[in-house]
């Protein structure tokens, strides 16, 4: 490794980078390593490492444009879900290393917290650090979090855990559970229409530019008869249609229930109990759940 070395306070070996790393060569590396006998030696548990970068400038035209494609009003203050796209790149490194115990190639993203400490301006510059842990079974393979964490001025302003599932034939869970009859969604107060714009647009502000999400060839190759949104999209539309309603500080989590595919309709629900949130997206003909979520 030639990037500075030092021991986290975790023990965790710490490595930081002078600049955050460049997206669509880690998904060439990803993709890669998915060809056989070019993939590396997963290793059975999380690497012990952390990886930092430090003092990441917001560009006022990418942020324009990631508030356009995701509903938000076009401020100064950052979304919640802005930071996990800022810092994306670096958790993408971490997680396309050869020893990563998950490949990335095919892995889903189900659930994701963000806990934002104080809002953050766009004049600020924030550094980031990224790890995993928390590795364990699952019915259809494994899972484990990615954490992101911005800080500024050495103080954490916000924090993002992504549970990542690996799916493996081999898992030895036995039949899935019977998941019984579907509630009854809630009544929408919105209805969405999201095109296949939806996917390139996202990929084009969150880098994140895997096939799935982008081509019908490359979604079939996954299993998914047409292209999906991406989870974190989702998310953020979410948390548009409640941001005048949001409190400074607050923990914003989703679990990502079935994709929605692109094109679609989905219904979105929200009711407040004090001052908390519960928040859901359907499909709006036949009631599928897409994502279930909480502000508190």
């Amino acid at each position: 490794m030639t990037e500075p070395e030092r021991t986290g306070p975790e023990g965790r070996l710490r490595i930081d980078l002078p600049r955050l790393p460049a997206p669509g060569a880690l998904y060439r590396r990803a993709l890669l390593g998915a060809l056989p006998g070019m993939g590396g030696r997963r290793r059975p548990e999380v690497p012990a490492v952390e990886l930092g970068v430090a003092g990441v400038p917001v560009d006022p035209a990418h942020l324009a444009d990631y508030d356009r494609v995701c509903g938000f009003r076009l401020a100064d203050r950052l979304p919640a879900t802005y930071l996990h796209v800022l810092g994306f790149p670096l958790s993408l490194r971490l997680m396309t290393a050869p020893e990563f115990p998950i490949p990335l190639t095919g892995v889903v993203h189900v659930a994701n917290r963000i806990t934002v400490h104080r809002p953050v301006e766009a004049g600020e510059t924030v550094d980031f650090r990224t790890y995993a842990e928390n590795l364990r079974p699952h019915e259809r393979g494994r899972q484990l979090d990615v954490v992101l964490v911005g800080s500024v001025d050495g103080t954490e302003v916000w924090r993002g855990v992504s549970t990542y599932l690996g799916k493996e034939r081999t898992a030895g869970g036995g039949p899935r559970p019977d998941r019984g009859d579907r509630p009854t969604p809630p009544a929408a107060s919105a209805h969405w229409r999201v095109t296949p714009r939806v996917g390139t647009d996202y990929a084009r502000v969150s880098g994140d530019h895997n096939p799935i999400h982008t081509s019908r060839l490359g979604a079939r190759l996954f299993g998914f008869p047409r292209p999906i949104a991406h989870g974190m999209w989702s998310k953020a539309r979410c948390l548009a249609a409640l941001e005048s309603r949001l409190p400074e500080a607050y923990t914003v989590e989703v679990a990502f229930k079935l994709p929605v595919p692109l094109p679609s309709t989905v219904a979105f629900s929200a009711s407040a109990s004090g001052g908390s949130w519960d928040f859901a997206l359907h499909d709006a003909r036949q009631g599928r759940p897409h994502l279930v979520g909480t502000v508190r």
